[in-house]
């Protein structure tokens, strides 16, 4: 899609042809289902309609609109968007994949991190405060890690949850 970019419109200045791309491409994007030729008259009809009411954004176009080079370059660059976000689409699965496995991969690294920390003082003072509510005999906290405590935090918290429920 960035080697089209190159080729197409060659008279518009940088910004103009960016701001005609990003259209082009958000238009592609909010249309999967259109096809190349019924994209492009959707923009081309979109443009000429605005260009009357002159409320258009790409004011520049009123002279190009009809040029079959202008069509040519933004049915070329409309067909490498949809081949683009098709290719995208495809991808998803294993990207989402990825995410999923990198997720897990945090939270693994996290927990081996907790094994080797000690307790925070907020940890021990809310595992006190429990046992103390509960009426639980403490455990010896000096040996226990971050995440030996925060799991002995869960299962108190899990074993009286019936505390916590609303009865109707």
């Amino acid at each position: 899609m960035y080697q089209i970019k190159n080729r197409i419109y060659p008279a518009f200045d940088k910004t103009q042809k960016s701001g005609v791309c990003n259209f082009l491409r958000a238009l592609v994007k909010q249309n999967p289902k259109l096809g190349c030729s019924e994209l492009l008259n959707k923009f081309v009809e979109d443009e000429k309609y605005y260009l009357e009411l002159n409320t258009s954004r790409f004011p520049f176009l009123a002279d190009v609109i009809d040029d079959d080079a202008f069509l040519k370059d933004t049915e070329a660059y409309i067909k490498e968007c949809i081949k683009y976000y098709e290719y995208k689409e495809k991808q998803r699965p294993i990207i989402e994949a990825n995410k999923a496995f990198e997720k897990k991969k945090r939270k693994f690294l996290q927990e081996v991190k907790m094994s080797k920390e000690k307790p925070t003082k907020k940890q021990l003072y809310y595992y006190d405060r429990l046992c103390k509510k509960y009426s639980i005999e403490k455990k010896n906290t000096d040996e226990l890690s971050k995440l030996d405590l925060r799991d002995e935090i869960e299962r108190i918290l899990n074993e009286h949850s019936d505390d916590y429920k609303i009865i109707d």
